[in-house]
């Protein structure tokens, strides 16, 4: 009876959580002019029209190189950092640590605002360069924080092990402690991913009309027309993230988020 009664609650929250997805995409293939659910109607134009817009393209290509290159530059910043303070005792380390995480309590907008002063004193304003720096300041700790917890007392006792048998720092790290991490790795990437591509707050100092993020570009859009398009966009996005899991899913293998830290 137990068993029966939370398998009940699962599936009521599971239908909880999709149901706003199901009225999503129910919304961007109505026929009427405006966002409508049920649909009155169906049909595909919302998302022919979107697709036929060369400023929703090239804001899609934008969002996912900027997240995709924010999110391996943040793996490559964070597991140093990581190995560093889990490592090493040196004057200082809690303070780095704690700036370092710093990005996940401050206000995003402050660091836009913040980011944005100081990019135009040097001259990274208003341009990929400066977005790609604001998201790796702002992602940095996803990946840090699911790191760090992996570098245990019992790891570090196989990477001295390693070393006794001869093993070099660069075959240690490879071969022993990256499989150990693997799995923070992932994961903390895929919170990066996805903090990356949903910003708007940091983001929208320094695009242009040029230069957007498709959540900026949905922003602004909605400021001035409310149609089944900002249903599509949003559809195509829930798609992109469904086709990056699968495409981890398939090459890495999600069965890693469940492995023993």
């Amino acid at each position: 009876m137990v068993t029966l009664a939370i398998r009940v609650v699962s599936y009521a929250a599971l239908a909880y959580l999709l149901l706003p997805l199901v009225v999503l995409i129910g919304a961007s293939l109505t026929a009427t002019s405006f966002l409508a659910f049920p649909p009155q109607g169906l049909t595909l134009s919302w998302y022919g029209r979107m697709l036929g817009d060369p400023t929703y393209v090239a804001a899609f290509a934008t969002s996912t190189m900027l997240a995709t290159a924010a999110t391996l530059l943040a793996i490559l910043l964070a597991v140093p950092a990581a190995l560093a303070i889990a490592r090493f005792a040196f004057p200082g380390r809690d303070t780095l640590s704690a700036v370092l995480m710093s990005p996940l309590i401050l206000p995003h907008v402050v660091l836009g605002a913040a980011l944005l002063q100081y990019g135009t004193a040097i001259g990274l304003t208003r341009s990929f360069a400066a977005l790609l720096v604001g998201h790796v300041v702002i992602i940095m700790p996803f990946v840090l924080r699911a790191v760090l917890p992996q570098l245990t007392d019992e790891q570090r006792s196989l990477e001295e092990a390693s070393a006794d048998l001869g093993a070099g720092p660069l075959a240690t790290f490879f071969l022993v402690t990256l499989p150990q991490i693997r799995s923070g790795i992932v994961s903390g990437g895929i919170f990066a991913f996805i903090s990356s591509w949903i910003n708007v707050e940091l983001s929208i100092f320094n695009t242009t009309a040029q230069l957007t993020t498709i959540p900026v570009k949905l922003f602004n859009y909605v400021q001035y027309t409310i149609d089944p398009t900002i249903a599509a966009v949003s559809s195509i996005t829930i798609l992109v993230a469904a086709v990056v899991i699968v495409v981890l899913d398939l090459t890495v293998g999600l069965d890693v988020l469940s492995e023993r830290r």
